[in-house]
């Protein structure tokens, strides 16, 4: 024991002393510069500490005491706290379990986020100062006991599905929404769909909670679109409690790319498989009554006129499969078109049993025609046209004080993934709307590539209060059924 301890204290000198050499005082375990603590926090930890009785510790300077007890670890760490009072007020600084959090999987940006704009569940609770409320010590156990959930990020093309304590999706097939509508009979279609899913992932459907990601679809504030949307989201509901799953939180695809980009508030560009729809989203709801904008445009146009051009070039190929993936591998998005029309842009890829192919201006052609669509002999509003005009109805209907929540705009979907797509849309968005409006606008490409919904599900999944305000479980859908409570 003896040896163990002087082995902690050389290495918690020989950080301190490093940290001192280089010049830091700073006693914060982060870089990123994202902990809202201050000197005046350091100062006031190290007056208990001084005030404190440690036992044979009390002659330790502070910040090396402090490196002990990171290099001790979380779990040692909680034990102490259980020693005696002065213990616990000591390895319960919000700072030492911040450190403990960053070396968790997930990035400390998004635990932050999550844990100070999520925990409440839907509706979102934003608090002022959250940070001095929240005991990261408290949170670090709470998330240790979550008992994590199967995530189903459905498209309107392909799904996405796994474990939220897995670093990314398991698994895709093809989605249950076939271009945005569901064929009926809906029920058998989705017991079918969630019961391939569950035997492909081998996991008994009670033994987890689930995160269901629904795609927008029934995009209108009508009585009409309104039915459907709740008829899909019951249906899902009791799909899922018949197939004995212990809770279930469904949720909007688009708000859930949102929080993979640590937002509560914006407009996401979700280009779907047939169309793109711009979804105004505050505090984490669809602002349906501003309007959902609809360009009838998607993936698959993209990769259709990508083999158009192939074809006029007499390129031959045996499959889409082999345009896709040309298109997810050799084409990006002009920032100023006509300019690269002038630029060798020549780009050669091997596609497996198909052989080498070479593009040139079909390489930004492809992603033109969402600015042009014309191009592709489509009659629709261009993108920026529609993400500008879904801003212009944000300012007007006045729905905040503070104009500036739909000026972050989040970009989803693998189309969404084309390099130079955020750029060109800022762009765009500037060189449109007045200044008065463009001021301030951010474009954020997909923040988790083709995946940002599934990653969004994550967040949700490991949150320290999860799975109990997002989740409904199946006594509480039925009641809210006998009392149509929708």
């Amino acid at each position: 024991m003896c040896r163990d301890m002087s082995t902690l204290f050389r290495k918690a000198w020989e950080s301190v002393s490093g940290r001192f050499g280089s010049g830091s005082g700073s006693s914060s375990p982060s870089s990123s510069g994202r902990h809202h603590h201050n000197h005046q926090q350091q100062e006031m930890m190290t007056s208990m500490y001084a005030q404190s009785s440690t036992g044979a510790f009390d002659r330790v300077p502070f910040d090396v005491f402090m490196q002990i007890v990171k290099l001790l670890g979380p779990k040692e760490v909680a034990r102490l706290s259980a020693v005696c009072k002065s213990w616990k007020l000591i390895v319960s600084d919000n700072r030492l379990w911040i450190y403990f959090l960053q070396n968790q999987q997930e990035s400390w940006d998004s635990i932050f986020f999550a844990e100070t704009q999520l925990r409440s569940g839907y509706p979102l609770q934003a608090l002022p100062n959250q940070m001095s409320q929240l005991s990261f010590m408290d949170i670090f156990g709470q998330r240790k006991q979550v008992p994590g959930s199967v995530i189903i990020d459905g498209g309107s093309g392909y799904c996405k599905f796994g474990w939220s304590k897995y670093e990314r999706p398991s698994g895709r097939s093809a989605t249950f929404l076939e271009f945005g509508n569901i064929e009926s009979p809906m029920y058998s279609r989705l017991r079918h769909f969630f019961a391939t899913i569950y035997s492909r992932m081998q996991v008994k459907t009670s033994a987890q909670p689930i995160v269901v990601s629904i795609p927008i679809c029934h995009y209108d504030d009508t009585e009409s679109a309104k039915a459907a949307r709740r008829q899909l989201k019951q249906t899902i509901y009791s799909v899922l409690f018949d197939m004995n799953v212990p809770a279930i939180c469904a949720i909007n695809q688009s708000t859930l790319a949102l929080y993979a980009a640590r937002r509560t508030s914006g407009i996401v560009v979700n280009i779907g498989f047939q169309q793109t729809s711009i979804v105004p989203i505050l505090h984490g709801k669809v602002m349906r009554k501003v309007g959902v904008e609809v360009v009838g445009m998607g993936a698959l146009k993209l990769t259709g006129f990508l083999r158009e051009l192939m074809q006029k070039e007499n390129m031959h190929f045996d499959s889409l499969y082999t345009v896709r993936s040309l298109k997810e591998k050799l084409c990006y998005v002009a920032l100023d078109y006509e300019a690269e029309l002038s630029k060798d842009t020549q780009a050669t890829l091997e596609v497996a049993a198909e052989g080498c192919f070479t593009l040139s201006k079909e390489r930004f052609q492809i992603g033109e025609i969402l600015f042009q669509p014309r191009m592709a002999g489509v009659r629709a509003m261009a993108l920026h046209q529609a993400v500008a005009l879904c801003m212009d109805h944000c300012q007007a209907a006045e729905l905040t004080g503070d104009d500036s929540w739909f000026k972050t705009v989040v970009l989803t979907g693998g189309s969404a993934c084309l390099p130079g797509l955020a750029e060109r849309l800022g762009k765009e968005l500037h060189e449109l709307l007045p200044k008065s409006m463009s001021t301030g606008i951010r474009v954020i490409s997909p923040p988790f590539g083709a995946d940002s919904a599934w990653f969004g599900a994550k967040l949700i999944s490991n949150l320290s209060t999860f799975p109990g305000p997002w989740c409904m479980t199946k006594k509480q859908f039925k009641y809210k059924a006998r009392r149509f409570i929708w």
